[in-house]
Protein backbone atom coordinates (compact mmCIF):
# COMPACT_ATOMS: atom_id res chain seq x y z
CA UNK A 1 0.00 0.00 0.00
CA UNK A 2 1.08 3.56 -0.60
CA UNK A 3 2.40 5.37 2.44
CA UNK A 4 2.55 9.03 3.29
CA UNK A 5 -0.60 10.78 4.52
CA UNK A 6 0.69 14.30 5.12
CA UNK A 7 -0.70 16.57 2.42
CA UNK A 8 1.95 18.57 0.57
CA UNK A 9 1.47 22.30 0.30
CA UNK A 10 0.67 23.94 -3.00
CA UNK A 11 -0.73 21.00 -4.94
CA UNK A 12 -2.52 21.91 -8.17
CA UNK A 13 -6.27 21.88 -7.69
CA UNK A 14 -6.77 18.91 -10.05
CA UNK A 15 -4.40 16.82 -7.94
CA UNK A 16 -6.11 17.84 -4.70
CA UNK A 17 -9.48 16.90 -6.17
CA UNK A 18 -8.16 13.55 -7.42
CA UNK A 19 -6.86 12.57 -3.98
CA UNK A 20 -10.15 13.57 -2.39
CA UNK A 21 -12.36 11.72 -4.90
CA UNK A 22 -10.52 8.43 -4.48
CA UNK A 23 -9.54 8.72 -0.79
CA UNK A 24 -5.86 8.49 -1.71
CA UNK A 25 -2.72 9.40 0.24
CA UNK A 26 -0.52 12.10 -1.32
CA UNK A 27 2.09 9.42 -2.06
CA UNK A 28 -0.14 8.30 -4.92
CA UNK A 29 0.90 11.37 -6.89
CA UNK A 30 4.56 10.34 -6.94
CA UNK A 31 3.52 6.85 -8.03
CA UNK A 32 1.35 8.29 -10.80
CA UNK A 33 4.06 10.72 -11.89
CA UNK A 34 6.53 7.86 -12.27
CA UNK A 35 4.29 5.39 -14.08
CA UNK A 36 1.29 7.13 -15.62
CA UNK A 37 2.41 10.66 -16.45
CA UNK A 38 4.53 9.22 -19.31
CA UNK A 39 1.44 7.40 -20.58
CA UNK A 40 -0.53 10.66 -20.56
CA UNK A 41 2.19 12.18 -22.74
CA UNK A 42 1.99 9.28 -25.22
CA UNK A 43 -1.80 9.56 -25.37
CA UNK A 44 -1.62 13.30 -25.97
CA UNK A 45 0.88 12.82 -28.77
CA UNK A 46 -1.28 10.09 -30.31
CA UNK A 47 -4.37 12.27 -30.30
CA UNK A 48 -2.61 15.27 -31.77
CA UNK A 49 -1.02 13.21 -34.55
CA UNK A 50 -4.35 11.52 -35.34
CA UNK A 51 -6.14 14.88 -35.72
CA UNK A 52 -9.32 13.26 -34.42
CA UNK A 53 -10.79 11.97 -31.17
CA UNK A 54 -9.31 8.67 -29.98
CA UNK A 55 -10.63 5.84 -27.81
CA UNK A 56 -8.32 4.27 -25.22
CA UNK A 57 -9.32 1.00 -23.52
CA UNK A 58 -7.98 0.02 -20.09
CA UNK A 59 -8.20 -3.55 -18.82
CA UNK A 60 -7.71 -4.52 -15.20
CA UNK A 61 -9.22 -7.07 -12.83
CA UNK A 62 -11.55 -6.06 -10.03
CA UNK A 63 -9.81 -3.81 -7.53
CA UNK A 64 -6.74 -3.24 -9.71
CA UNK A 65 -7.06 0.55 -9.58
CA UNK A 66 -8.09 1.11 -13.19
CA UNK A 67 -10.81 3.64 -12.34
CA UNK A 68 -8.31 5.77 -10.41
CA UNK A 69 -5.71 5.52 -13.18
CA UNK A 70 -8.25 6.58 -15.81
CA UNK A 71 -9.37 9.52 -13.71
CA UNK A 72 -5.74 10.58 -13.24
CA UNK A 73 -5.13 10.35 -16.99
CA UNK A 74 -8.28 12.29 -17.86
CA UNK A 75 -7.64 15.20 -15.52
CA UNK A 76 -3.93 15.36 -16.27
CA UNK A 77 -4.58 15.37 -20.03
CA UNK A 78 -6.84 18.36 -19.55
CA UNK A 79 -4.63 20.20 -17.06
CA UNK A 80 -1.28 19.59 -18.74
CA UNK A 81 -2.10 19.14 -22.43
CA UNK A 82 -5.31 21.10 -22.87
CA UNK A 83 -7.23 18.07 -24.12
CA UNK A 84 -10.88 17.42 -23.40
CA UNK A 85 -10.84 13.88 -21.99
CA UNK A 86 -13.63 11.79 -20.49
CA UNK A 87 -13.27 8.60 -18.45
CA UNK A 88 -16.01 5.96 -18.75
CA UNK A 89 -16.43 2.74 -16.80
CA UNK A 90 -17.94 -0.34 -18.39
CA UNK A 91 -19.56 -0.90 -14.98
CA UNK A 92 -21.86 2.07 -15.54
CA UNK A 93 -23.42 0.32 -18.52
CA UNK A 94 -24.79 -2.71 -16.72
CA UNK A 95 -28.34 -3.67 -17.57
CA UNK A 96 -30.92 -2.69 -14.97
CA UNK A 97 -31.91 -5.21 -12.33
CA UNK A 98 -35.24 -5.76 -14.09
CA UNK A 99 -33.49 -6.42 -17.40
CA UNK A 100 -31.13 -8.91 -15.77
CA UNK A 101 -34.01 -10.62 -14.00
CA UNK A 102 -35.67 -11.03 -17.38
CA UNK A 103 -32.49 -12.65 -18.76
CA UNK A 104 -32.39 -14.89 -15.70
CA UNK A 105 -35.90 -16.11 -16.47
CA UNK A 106 -35.52 -16.46 -20.24
CA UNK A 107 -31.87 -17.49 -20.73
CA UNK A 108 -30.11 -18.62 -17.52
CA UNK A 109 -30.56 -17.82 -13.79
CA UNK A 110 -26.89 -16.79 -13.41
CA UNK A 111 -27.47 -13.77 -15.68
CA UNK A 112 -29.27 -12.03 -12.82
CA UNK A 113 -25.81 -11.25 -11.42
CA UNK A 114 -24.06 -8.28 -13.03
CA UNK A 115 -20.54 -8.57 -14.37
CA UNK A 116 -20.03 -10.84 -17.34
CA UNK A 117 -20.62 -9.96 -21.00
CA UNK A 118 -24.35 -10.32 -21.57
CA UNK A 119 -25.17 -8.17 -18.53
CA UNK A 120 -24.19 -4.87 -20.17
CA UNK A 121 -26.26 -2.54 -22.33
CA UNK A 122 -23.92 -2.41 -25.30
CA UNK A 123 -26.33 -0.33 -27.38
CA UNK A 124 -26.28 2.36 -24.69
CA UNK A 125 -22.49 2.18 -24.48
CA UNK A 126 -22.02 2.59 -28.23
CA UNK A 127 -24.54 5.43 -28.34
CA UNK A 128 -22.64 7.19 -25.55
CA UNK A 129 -19.31 6.71 -27.33
CA UNK A 130 -20.85 8.07 -30.54
CA UNK A 131 -22.15 11.12 -28.69
CA UNK A 132 -18.77 11.81 -27.08
CA UNK A 133 -16.52 11.10 -30.05
CA UNK A 134 -18.58 12.06 -33.08
CA UNK A 135 -20.94 14.84 -32.04
CA UNK A 136 -20.42 18.57 -32.41
CA UNK A 137 -18.20 20.26 -29.81
CA UNK A 138 -20.00 21.22 -26.62
CA UNK A 139 -23.17 19.30 -27.48
CA UNK A 140 -24.72 17.97 -24.24
CA UNK A 141 -24.14 14.29 -23.43
CA UNK A 142 -25.66 12.31 -20.56
CA UNK A 143 -23.38 9.56 -19.22
CA UNK A 144 -25.10 6.70 -17.34
CA UNK A 145 -24.23 5.82 -13.77
CA UNK A 146 -24.71 2.49 -12.04
CA UNK A 147 -25.16 2.33 -8.27
CA UNK A 148 -23.49 -0.85 -7.01
CA UNK A 149 -24.83 -0.22 -3.52
CA UNK A 150 -28.36 -0.93 -4.81
CA UNK A 151 -27.28 -3.06 -7.79
CA UNK A 152 -29.17 -0.96 -10.31
CA UNK A 153 -28.76 1.80 -12.85
CA UNK A 154 -29.28 5.29 -11.48
CA UNK A 155 -32.32 7.27 -12.66
CA UNK A 156 -31.51 9.37 -15.71
CA UNK A 157 -31.82 12.59 -13.72
CA UNK A 158 -28.75 11.43 -11.74
CA UNK A 159 -26.57 10.68 -14.77
CA UNK A 160 -23.41 12.68 -15.27
CA UNK A 161 -23.60 15.58 -17.70
CA UNK A 162 -20.70 16.37 -19.97
CA UNK A 163 -20.04 17.73 -23.46
CA UNK A 164 -19.51 15.94 -26.76
CA UNK A 165 -16.80 16.53 -29.29
CA UNK A 166 -14.07 15.47 -26.86
CA UNK A 167 -10.48 14.77 -27.82
CA UNK A 168 -10.10 11.47 -25.99
CA UNK A 169 -12.24 8.88 -24.23
CA UNK A 170 -10.84 6.39 -21.71
CA UNK A 171 -13.00 3.27 -21.35
CA UNK A 172 -12.06 0.97 -18.49
CA UNK A 173 -13.46 -2.45 -17.72
CA UNK A 174 -12.44 -5.73 -16.17
CA UNK A 175 -13.20 -7.70 -19.36
CA UNK A 176 -12.16 -5.13 -21.97
CA UNK A 177 -10.04 -6.88 -24.58
CA UNK A 178 -10.89 -10.45 -23.62
CA UNK A 179 -11.57 -12.63 -26.65
CA UNK A 180 -14.21 -15.30 -27.04
CA UNK A 181 -13.09 -18.78 -26.03
CA UNK A 182 -13.05 -21.96 -28.07
CA UNK A 183 -15.57 -24.77 -27.62
CA UNK A 184 -12.83 -26.83 -25.98
CA UNK A 185 -12.06 -24.06 -23.48
CA UNK A 186 -15.74 -23.80 -22.54
CA UNK A 187 -16.19 -27.52 -21.96
CA UNK A 188 -14.91 -27.79 -18.37
CA UNK A 189 -16.12 -25.65 -15.43
CA UNK A 190 -13.41 -23.52 -13.81
CA UNK A 191 -14.91 -23.44 -10.30
CA UNK A 192 -17.65 -24.78 -8.05
CA UNK A 193 -20.16 -22.17 -9.19
CA UNK A 194 -19.90 -23.23 -12.83
CA UNK A 195 -19.88 -26.92 -11.87
CA UNK A 196 -23.00 -26.68 -9.70
CA UNK A 197 -25.08 -23.98 -11.39
CA UNK A 198 -24.01 -24.25 -15.04
CA UNK A 199 -23.41 -27.99 -15.46
CA UNK A 200 -24.48 -27.99 -19.13
CA UNK A 201 -22.45 -24.87 -19.95
CA UNK A 202 -25.41 -22.79 -21.17
CA UNK A 203 -24.43 -19.69 -19.17
CA UNK A 204 -20.82 -19.66 -20.23
CA UNK A 205 -21.77 -20.37 -23.86
CA UNK A 206 -24.17 -17.42 -23.82
CA UNK A 207 -21.50 -15.15 -22.33
CA UNK A 208 -19.05 -16.33 -24.96
CA UNK A 209 -21.50 -15.63 -27.79
CA UNK A 210 -22.04 -12.09 -26.51
CA UNK A 211 -18.27 -11.56 -26.39
CA UNK A 212 -17.98 -12.48 -30.06
CA UNK A 213 -21.11 -10.65 -31.20
CA UNK A 214 -21.04 -7.43 -29.17
CA UNK A 215 -17.62 -6.91 -27.58
CA UNK A 216 -15.31 -7.74 -30.46
CA UNK A 217 -16.92 -5.06 -32.71
CA UNK A 218 -16.36 -2.59 -29.85
CA UNK A 219 -12.69 -3.57 -29.70
CA UNK A 220 -12.30 -2.53 -33.33
CA UNK A 221 -13.15 1.03 -32.31
CA UNK A 222 -10.23 1.18 -29.85
CA UNK A 223 -7.10 3.12 -30.86
CA UNK A 224 -4.87 2.21 -27.92
CA UNK A 225 -4.89 -0.58 -25.30
CA UNK A 226 -3.65 -0.49 -21.70
CA UNK A 227 -3.54 -3.39 -19.22
CA UNK A 228 -3.05 -3.31 -15.45
CA UNK A 229 -2.06 -6.94 -14.94
CA UNK A 230 -2.71 -8.57 -11.57
CA UNK A 231 -0.14 -11.13 -10.34
CA UNK A 232 -2.80 -13.87 -10.18
CA UNK A 233 -6.50 -14.47 -9.81
CA UNK A 234 -5.94 -15.46 -6.18
CA UNK A 235 -5.28 -11.87 -5.08
CA UNK A 236 -8.44 -10.58 -6.78
CA UNK A 237 -10.64 -11.72 -3.87
CA UNK A 238 -8.72 -9.55 -1.40
CA UNK A 239 -8.74 -6.60 -3.77
CA UNK A 240 -12.48 -7.00 -4.31
CA UNK A 241 -13.06 -7.17 -0.56
CA UNK A 242 -11.17 -3.91 -0.09
CA UNK A 243 -13.23 -2.38 -2.90
CA UNK A 244 -16.47 -3.41 -1.18
CA UNK A 245 -15.31 -1.94 2.13
CA UNK A 246 -14.55 1.33 0.36
CA UNK A 247 -18.01 1.26 -1.22
CA UNK A 248 -19.61 0.64 2.17
CA UNK A 249 -17.72 3.58 3.69
CA UNK A 250 -19.00 5.90 0.96
CA UNK A 251 -22.61 4.72 1.19
CA UNK A 252 -24.98 6.85 3.24
CA UNK A 253 -25.66 5.31 6.64
CA UNK A 254 -29.10 3.82 6.96
CA UNK A 255 -29.80 3.79 3.24
CA UNK A 256 -31.01 0.79 1.28
CA UNK A 257 -27.95 -1.01 -0.02
CA UNK A 258 -26.63 -4.34 -1.26
CA UNK A 259 -23.09 -4.24 0.12
CA UNK A 260 -21.61 -7.75 0.10
CA UNK A 261 -19.91 -9.58 2.95
CA UNK A 262 -16.87 -11.85 2.58
CA UNK A 263 -18.88 -14.99 1.76
CA UNK A 264 -20.95 -13.17 -0.83
CA UNK A 265 -17.83 -11.74 -2.48
CA UNK A 266 -16.25 -15.20 -2.56
CA UNK A 267 -19.25 -16.39 -4.55
CA UNK A 268 -19.50 -13.20 -6.62
CA UNK A 269 -15.96 -13.32 -7.98
CA UNK A 270 -16.52 -16.86 -9.25
CA UNK A 271 -18.70 -15.29 -11.96
CA UNK A 272 -15.61 -13.37 -13.09
CA UNK A 273 -13.05 -16.14 -12.70
CA UNK A 274 -13.18 -17.73 -16.15
CA UNK A 275 -12.64 -14.52 -18.12
CA UNK A 276 -10.24 -12.98 -15.60
CA UNK A 277 -7.96 -16.00 -15.89
CA UNK A 278 -8.37 -15.89 -19.67
CA UNK A 279 -7.27 -12.22 -19.64
CA UNK A 280 -4.27 -12.89 -17.43
CA UNK A 281 -3.13 -15.70 -19.70
CA UNK A 282 -3.71 -14.22 -23.15
CA UNK A 283 -4.21 -10.44 -23.16
CA UNK A 284 -0.79 -9.17 -22.12
CA UNK A 285 0.81 -9.65 -25.54
CA UNK A 286 -2.03 -7.81 -27.29
CA UNK A 287 -1.84 -4.44 -25.52
CA UNK A 288 0.22 -1.34 -26.28
CA UNK A 289 0.94 -0.56 -22.62
CA UNK A 290 1.40 -3.33 -20.04
CA UNK A 291 1.70 -2.48 -16.33
CA UNK A 292 2.63 -5.40 -14.09
CA UNK A 293 1.19 -5.12 -10.56
CA UNK A 294 2.25 -6.77 -7.32
CA UNK A 295 -0.16 -7.98 -4.63
CA UNK A 296 -0.29 -4.47 -3.14
CA UNK A 297 -1.35 -3.07 -6.55
CA UNK A 298 1.98 -1.33 -6.97
CA UNK A 299 3.39 -1.17 -10.49
CA UNK A 300 6.59 -3.20 -10.68
CA UNK A 301 7.23 -3.10 -14.43
CA UNK A 302 6.08 -1.41 -17.62
CA UNK A 303 6.32 -2.76 -21.14
CA UNK A 304 5.06 -2.13 -24.65
CA UNK A 305 4.34 -5.57 -26.13
CA UNK A 306 2.48 -4.25 -29.16
CA UNK A 307 3.78 -1.57 -31.48
CA UNK A 308 1.67 1.57 -31.71
CA UNK A 309 1.34 2.88 -35.25
CA UNK A 310 0.81 6.62 -35.15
Amino acid sequence: MLKGNSRPEGLPRWQEDLLHRHQLPPAYLAHAQQWFAPLAKVLAEHQKSAHRPILVAVNGSQGSGKTTVCDYLAVSLEAQYGLAAVSLSLDDFYLTRDQRQNLAQTVHPMLAVRGVPGTHDMTLLNQTLDALLDSAPNSPVAVPRFDKAVDDRCPEVEWDRTRGGVDLVLLEGWCMGVAAQTTEQLAEPVNALERDEDPEGHWRSYVNAVLAREFEPLYRRVDEWVMLRAPSFDCVYRWRMEQEQKLAASTAAGGSHRIMDAAQISRFIQYYERLTRHCLEHLQEQVHHLYTLDEQRQVTAYGRPRQLNL
